[in-house]
Formats: C-alpha cells, structure tokens, sequence
C-alpha cells in the first residue's frame, strides 16, 4: 500500500465529508491522542460511513504469502450509509446506544470513549442497510460510531486504532478506507489499496434470512491449494482492473469468486442470475460471501445502459419482486 496514495484518496471530495478526524498517515494512535495535548471539546457529532455489497472477491490467499490470517476480502463499497450521532454526558465512561440491539457498537464507543480519556454519553445510530445480509451493517456501525466520537471531541483518531477496536468485536470489512481495498477481515488489517471503483449499478435480491458474523466465520474451513492459487490471481486481475476502470474484467473478477464459493455457501438463485446476465449481456455477478445478497452488475457510464437496466430488472422480476438497485461509491478524480 501506498501512503501517499491513501491519504490522497481520502482527500477525494466525494469521500472527504465522511472520514473527519480520522487519520491515515504513519503515526501512532497513542501519539496522535497525547499530541492532542488538551482535554477534549464537544463538538458536532453527526458522521457517516458507507456499506458494501457483499464483496468483489473473497477467500483465501497461498499460505505464507501474506502476514497474519489468509483469509481475506476485496471491497464494494455502495452508496447506501450508517449514520452516528454521539452526545456526551460528564462523569461518565458507559455509552447507551439506540436502537439498544446495537451492542456491539456499545462496546466498541465505551473501549473508544476509554482510549481517548473522554467522558460516555448517548450515541444514536440511523442505517440504510439491513443486518444479517452481506452489506457490512455491523462494521458500517462501529466506523461511524467511531466517527462520530471522534467529531465530538475534535480529536484525531487513528484508523489502525478503529480497527484494533473492531477486531476485539468480530471479522469486519474494511468500510474505514475510502476506495476499494483487500483487506484481512479477521485481524482488521489493511492489504493494499486498490483505488476507486468505476461507476457501476448493482440489480440486487435478497434470498432471505441473515448471517451472523461471527458464527459464519468460525464454522467456515480451509480450501485448497489450487483454489487459493485462484484467488492469488484473481487478486492480481483486481491490483490492474480497478485503477484501470476495466468493468469487464471486474464483472468477471465478482463472477469467478461467486462461483468459488458457491461450492462452499450456495445461493439458491446464482444459476438464475448468472443466466439473466448472460441473457442481458450485463458485467456479471455480484453475491455477499457471508450473507444473503445476490446481485448482477451494470456499468452504469456504457451509453445502452438505461436499456440493459431495463432488461436486467425484467429478467430479475421472474425471481424476486422487490430487487433493489445499488450504486458504488465512485471517487472523482
């Protein structure tokens, strides 16, 4: 990863308003909170953060050829947000959360709230995204909690220190970087950056039920060699596509892991999909590894797209009533 090119990306105008105070340049948390030098201020609360469909790719990486945990996952991010309001209550270290369900947020604003020295309060969290179903609701919670903690106080918080946090909590996607990343969904670490994804829509159902995370990560097991090798190389295929905006080897990136791991965690209406894409001459297919999402991805910048839209949604009717569209969060520059 680049340094210089992370920072860059979070400078981007269309990811700018979500990531205030969050850092991501080379320093240490603890360094960061002593150099605030002062107690913390109180300070508009309200911060944001993005969700995925599911995942461009995810699996697992040939042994040793990644520090930590092979086990990881390329990013879609999605213009649909968790929204986090944090208001201070003096003399105390507890955090109530509404909705209460939110427990994991809990934890993760009480051990923030610890680590900067400053006082709990109320935190209120709004999303758009359902829970249980591979569009990153849990992990799109505890970034804008931590967000939102960090805008309150005017302190800058290191993203290693966020994902410290969340690794404490449960696998998270990497929803804290702007762009798209691999990321290590176990340890909470960042692989590399990959850049900005291109325009694209996403025909998405729903097959039903919910997935939790944590159950979903300790009973799935390990692959083979030759599958891993697959994934090295999708990965590979990914490092060019996306800073290249290729949305056909994108399309193909998303359907090849689909497809890898339908042996693993079927979704009952991939065949379907996969036919309505071909039938549409769409980019391919899209699902959430660890939920219950499938969708089918249009590149929304090719000039017959209302068209393909259009048939996309025809041939997605015959399986689901009510499919959803979903548009990536796409950098500007």
């Amino acid at each position: 990863m680049s340094t210089r090119e992370l920072i860059k990306a979070a400078a981007d105008e269309v990811w700018k308003p979500y990531l205030c105070h969050q850092t991501f340049d080379g320093s240490d948390a603890a360094q960061i909170i002593a150099e605030d030098g002062q107690q913390p201020r109180v300070h508009s609360s309200d911060a944001l953060c993005c969700g995925t469909f599911g995942e461009l790719l995810q699996g697992q990486l040939p042994v040793g050829s990644v520090p930590r945990d092979t086990h990881f996952l390329v990013t879609m991010p999605i213009a649909v947000f968790a929204r986090a309001h944090f208001m201070p209550i003096a003399g105390t270290r507890s955090v109530t959360v509404y909705p209460s369900h939110k427990v994991k947020a809990k934890r993760l604003a009480e051990n923030l709230v610890t680590a900067l020295g400053a006082s709990g309060g109320i935190l209120l969290l709004q999303s758009e995204l359902p829970e249980g179903k591979g569009l990153a609701s849990s992990s799109a919670d505890l970034v804008a909690a931590a967000r939102s903690i960090a805008c309150c106080f005017k302190r800058r918080v290191r993203t290693s220190l966020i994902e410290k946090l969340m690794a404490e909590i449960e696998p998270s996607d990497g929803v804290m970087y702007p762009g798209v990343v691999a990321y290590q969904q176990r340890a909470c670490s960042l692989l590399c950056f990959l850049g900005q994804m291109p325009p694209l829509a996403i025909v998405g159902i729903d097959e039903g039920g919910a997935v939790e995370t944590v159950e979903y990560d300790q009973r799935r097991g390990e692959i083979s060699a030759r599958h891993r090798a697959e994934y090295h190389e999708l990965l590979d295929r990914a490092r060019i596509a996306i800073p290249q905006g290729d949305t056909i080897t994108i399309g193909r990136i998303a359907t090849a892991s689909a497809l890898l791991h339908q042996e693993r965690v079927p979704k009952e209406h991939l065949n379907s999909m996969l036919k309505a894409s071909e039938a549409t001459d769409a980019l391919g297919v899209i699902v959430a590894h660890s939920g219950t999402m499938i969708g089918i991805l249009l590149d929304r910048m090719a000039p017959d797209f209302p068209q393909k839209l259009r048939s996309v949604l025809a041939h997605v009717l015959a399986l689901d009533n009510s499919p959803k569209i979903y548009l990536t969060m796409t950098g500007c520059r």
